[in-house]
């Protein structure tokens, strides 16, 4: 099963110079505990935007570049290559141009309520059925956001 794991902001973006345009620990929390043990496919500079790898998942670099390389990245140049490394279960990170490489039976939305500027942006996951949302108010200088699972 392909599933996206994605924060988006209500006007679309997703990132700004490689970076989220929000800090919300919870979103990060949940994040982690949904991909743990997990396959993740991203973008090269998703896997870039990283400090260091992320602990207890495999992850699964797509990128053009076929001289690329990077200690503990697996790496694929189409996305049957990503998905056949992946095997089952998949969880897709990111950035925008991976999203649309990919047909996805769920999504594990963060919808944070608010309009930043950015430079990288995911249109509206028009047609999906929601299956569950959770609500969280603005607080400490942070946006709403709520957390949403969609399928088709």
């Amino acid at each position: 099963m392909i599933t996206f794991h994605l924060a988006r902001a209500d006007n679309g973006v997703i990132g700004v110079d490689g970076r989220l345009p929000w800090h919300l620990p919870a979103d990060l929390r949940r994040f982690k505990a949904q991909t743990m043990g997990k396959p993740m496919v991203m973008g090269r500079k998703t896997f870039e935007s990283f400090p260091a790898p992320l602990p207890g998942r495999r992850h699964i670099v797509l990128t053009r570049d076929r001289s690329w390389r990077a200690q503990d990245a697996e790496v694929a140049h189409s996305p049957a290559e990503a998905l056949a490394l992946a095997g089952g279960d998949v969880a897709v990170i990111g950035g925008a141009e991976v999203f649309a490489l990919f047909q996805a039976e769920a999504v594990e939305l963060t919808e944070v309520h608010c309009a930043p500027a950015g430079d990288a942006v995911v249109p509206p996951f028009e047609g999906w059925r929601e299956l569950w949302r959770e609500d969280h108010a603005a607080e400490d200088g942070r946006p709403a956001y709520s957390f949403v699972r969609l399928e088709r």
